[in-house]
């Protein structure tokens, strides 16, 4: 696995918040020193992020440090606006990836890790629990809204194109396969109502486009159809909107330092989403679910360089 990133000259990190409501977008905090990704939003009302490998938290609204190891003990990144984000000390753990996803009850979070596994770790730090131990890379997305399964993408080490989709359940055990190899599945994540797996996936147009299936495999659907490179949906709490990363047409993956959109679907509108926002980024900006617990906001980082 490749080690952490990190900004490339002159290039800053930003992460955001934006109110659909009122279409503000916020900064929450601005680093030049660590490459931040992926927020979650806790309902505590810290942001959840990873850098440099570790895991981190941030106050969503700025208000100051959240508990934990900070700046004054040399353990984080003290420059940009905002509060600095803290960082949340796991035990047991390698070098973590940008796939991290809260657990329903908001006092656990499963991690990918970059030796290729899910592990189970305390919110608020300590000892965490390896849950996969099958012979494959593990790149976590969803948790059921009943916490008991976790959805993952499962790739066949050396073979990148053999991305498909899998669930386990939380204590481990034996995965069960929902997609077959060829579609380059990415993204799983659980509706919060349970009653579908929303994706982005290759299979019907050859580049990747979101879609859902059923948890148990059956029923896939395609539901964008445009020339963009769609990515990572991810649901407000009510089930009633989306947002979701689209890259230009052409792109291969879903590669950083883009010139990307975030689209916003109200309802069933698939066909018709809105563009809220476009900036510099891609990896990291919006891996996983960032959506606020009231479902007004949701959390996103871009990194413009100059």
């Amino acid at each position: 696995m490749s080690p952490a990133r990190t900004l490339a000259a002159g290039q800053v990190c930003r992460i955001h918040t934006y109110d659909v409501a009122t279409g503000i977008t916020t900064l929450v905090h601005s680093s030049d020193s660590v490459l931040f990704e992926a927020p979650n939003w806790a309902a505590n009302g810290d942001l959840i992020l990873n850098g440099d490998g570790l895991l981190w938290r941030l106050p969503a609204d700025g208000d100051g440090p959240a508990d934990g190891d900070g700046p004054a003990d040399g353990d984080g990144p003290a420059d940009g606006d905002g509060p600095a984000p803290q960082r949340i000390p796991l035990d047991g753990v390698p070098e973590l990836n940008n796939d991290h996803v809260l657990a329903p009850g908001g006092d656990t979070i499963y991690v990918s890790a970059d030796d290729g596994h899910i592990y189970e770790a305390p919110l608020g730090g300590g000892a965490a629990r390896r849950v996969t131990h099958e012979d494959r890379l593990h790149f976590l997305h969803g948790v059921s809204p009943d916490g008991a399964a976790l959805a993952y993408v499962g790739i066949e080490p050396g073979n990148w194109d053999s991305a498909a989709l899998f669930t386990i359940g939380r204590g481990g055990g034996p995965s069960t396969r929902l997609t077959s190899a060829g579609g380059r599945d990415d993204g799983p994540e659980y509706t919060p109502a349970g009653d579908w797996i929303y994706f982005n996936t290759e299979l019907f147009t050859g580049r990747a486009q979101i879609a859902r299936i059923r948890p148990d495999g059956s029923d896939p659907q395609q539901l964008t159809d445009d020339e963009r490179v769609n990515w990572f949906p991810h649901f407000a709490p009510d089930g009633g909107r989306a947002v979701y990363l689209s890259y230009p047409p052409g792109t291969q993956g879903h590669p950083a330092d883009r010139r990307v959109q975030l689209r916003l679907v109200d309802g069933d509108g698939w066909k018709a989403p809105r563009t809220i926002a476009e900036l510099p980024g891609g990896q990291g900006t919006i891996n996983v679910n960032s959506w606020s617990p009231d479902g007004r906001r949701f959390a996103y980082v871009d990194y413009p360089i100059g």
